[in-house]
């Protein structure tokens, strides 16, 4: 079972990073071979420049996806969306998501913006034909003991429940549909 987790943040103390960080070890403990890719850690281009899908980088973590049974991407949440980085990579991977099972861990300001992932949930479905795991995680900066410091880690127990439950469905959903195919 192959699984890609994409932390999408770019701020230096992320909290999307640290619910990244924490699926990516339920995962391993589940048997799931994980590869982690941290958005930080890449200079991708902008999709409307000519070429941009096609650098190294867009390249490496498209080949990525594509070995992927499950792709589960941690977003922070801006404007009541998901942010432009985590938009402009399925942008670039595009057809890399194609058939896959995807599953959403959400940071958030606030408890208002617990739908925000529908709009890219939506896109992903009709244009990519993924499938879209219907329990996905949400939290807010309540959720974390020492919040923006780099020691910084999930402090609710609830919220550690639903990343176990999140990764427990992508391994199961993920497994189902590989074995299937």
């Amino acid at each position: 079972m192959n699984v890609a987790v994409i932390s999408c943040s770019l701020h230096p103390n992320s909290r999307s990073y640290v619910l990244a960080r924490d699926m990516a070890a339920v995962l391993a403990e589940l048997d799931a071979e994980v590869a982690f890719h941290d958005l930080r850690e890449y200079d991708l281009e902008l999709r409307g420049r000519p070429g941009a899908h096609e650098t190294g980088q867009a390249r490496e973590i498209a080949n990525s996806l594509r070995q992927a049974d499950a792709i589960l991407v941690a977003v922070p949440i801006y404007c009541f969306d998901v942010n432009a980085a985590a938009k402009n990579l399925v942008e670039l991977t595009g057809g890399a998501w194609e058939g896959k099972v995807v599953g959403f861990l959400c940071a958030a300001g606030g408890r208002s913006s617990y739908m925000s992932v529908m709009p890219l949930s939506n896109s992903l479905m009709l244009d990519f034909r993924c499938i879209i795991i219907p329990r996905f995680v949400y939290a807010t900066g309540e959720d974390f003991e020492n919040d923006r410091a780099e020691d910084m880690r999930v402090g609710s127990e609830s919220i550690r429940d639903r990343i176990r439950e999140l990764a427990e469905a992508a391994v199961r959903i993920g497994g189902a549909l590989a074995a299937a195919v």
